[in-house]
C-alpha cells in the first residue's frame, strides 16, 4: 500500500529538514498533500528532544522518502506555536511530534519515544495515508465484482479488503454475504460469528444475518407453498400460514409480493403472535438493505397502515 504515496523526492534528497513559520505552509500542510509529513517541535534546552530526534531521523531515512521529518525549533518560531496552540494542539511541552497527512493532522505523540516505538508509530501512519486509496479500489473492485455476478471474485477483493482491515463491517459482511451465495453457508456464519466485538452489531452485518436466516427457512417454506395457499383458500385468518407464504415468496425473491402478505395479516390481526407479522416484515427490511427499492416500498406502506 505505501508504494502509492508519491515520494516526490529526487534521488538522494534527504527527507529531513529544519522548518520554520516562513516555510511551514510548504514544507508541512502542501507537502501533506503527497506523503505523510512528521513535524518535531523541540527545544535546545530538551534533554528528551536529544534522544527522540536522532530515532525519528533514523526512521525517516530508513522510509526511502515514504515519511518526511521537519523539525522546528519551538523558541524560534514562537508565531507558529501560538498559532497552532489555537488551533487545539498541545505544544506547551516538547518534545510533540504532529503528523500531517493531505493537510490534516492525522495522529500525534508527546514525549520521547524508543526507536521501536517511533517505527510502529511511522508504520501506522503509512498504513493509515497509504491504505485510502487500495481500500477504496479493492471495495469498488468487490462491488462491481458482486453485481456482474461473480461472487468467487467479489469474495477475493472483499476478503483482502477483510485481511487489511479487520474492523471493516462492509468488507466483512461482504465477505460472509458471498460465501453464502457460493452455497458456503456454514462458513459464512463462522465469518458472522468471527467479527470482531467492535462492529458485532454494526447494520450491514446484521443484514447478512438476516439474510442467512431467511435462506435457510425460506427453503423449507418454497416446498410447502401449496400446502401454505391451500390453508388459507379454507381459513384466510390463518397467520401463521400467511407468515410462512410470505416467508417462502421473499424466498422466491418475490418481495412486493411478501411484503404484501405481512401487510395483510398486520391488517387482520395486527397483535397475532405476539405481532410475529411486523417483526418478520421489519426481518425482511433488514436483509433486503435500506436502499433496497422493495424496502423503501415496504416502509411507505407499513407507516400508512400505522399511522391511518
Amino acid at each position: 500500500m505505501e508504494t502509492l504515496l508519491n515520494t516526490n523526492l529526487p534521488n538522494g534528497a534527504d527527507p529531513v529538514k529544519d522548518g520554520d513559520q516562513k516555510t511551514f505552509m510548504q514544507d508541512v500542510v502542501q507537502a501533506s498533500q503527497e506523503v505523510p509529513i512528521l513535524v518535531d517541535f523541540w527545544a535546545t534546552w530538551c534533554g528528551p528532544c536529544k534522544a527522540l530526534t536522532p530515532a525519528l531521523e533514523k526512521v525517516t531515512r530508513a522510509a526511502a522518502g515514504r515519511v518526511r521529518l521537519v523539525k522546528i525549533d519551538i523558541d524560534k518560531n514562537q508565531q507558529l506555536v501560538q498559532q497552532l496552540s489555537q488551533m487545539g494542539l498541545p505544544l506547551q511541552s516538547v518534545p510533540t511530534v504532529v503528523a500531517f497527512w493531505k493537510g490534516q493532522i492525522l495522529d500525534l505523540f508527546q514525549g520521547a519515544l524508543p526507536e521501536s516505538g517511533v517505527q510502529k508509530f511511522v508504520e501506522g501512519l503509512l498504513k493509515a495515508a497509504g491504505g485510502q486509496m487500495p481500500s477504496a479500489d479493492l471495495l469498488a473492485e468487490a462491488k462491481a465484482a458482486a453485481e456482474a455476478g461473480d461472487h468467487q471474485a467479489a469474495l477475493e477483493a472483499y476478503g483482502a479488503l477483510a485481511q487489511a482491515e479487520p474492523e471493516n463491517p462492509e468488507a466483512l459482511a461482504g465477505v460472509a454475504r458471498m460465501l453464502m451465495l457460493l452455497g458456503e453457508e456454514e462458513q459464512a456464519q463462522a465469518v458472522l460469528d468471527s467479527a470482531p466485538e467492535k462492529i458485532a452489531q454494526h447494520a450491514e452485518l446484521a443484514s447478512v444475518r438476516s439474510q442467512l436466516e431467511l435462506a435457510i427457512v425460506g427453503r423449507a417454506a418454497r416446498e410447502k407453498l401449496a400446502d401454505f395457499e391451500a390453508r388459507l383458500a379454507t381459513d384466510p385468518n390463518d397467520h401463521a400460514a400467511r407468515i410462512d407464504l410470505a416467508i417462502a415468496l421473499n424466498a422466491m425473491d418475490q418481495r412486493d409480493a411478501a411484503t404484501d402478505a405481512l401487510l395483510d395479516a398486520m391488517k387482520r390481526d395486527s397483535t397475532w403472535g405476539e405481532q410475529a407479522a411486523r417483526k418478520q416484515l421489519l426481518k425482511f427490511f433488514e436483509a433486503w438493505g435500506f436502499e433496497d427499492p422493495a424496502a423503501k416500498a415496504g416502509r411507505r406502506k407499513l407507516s400508512a397502515l400505522l399511522f391511518r
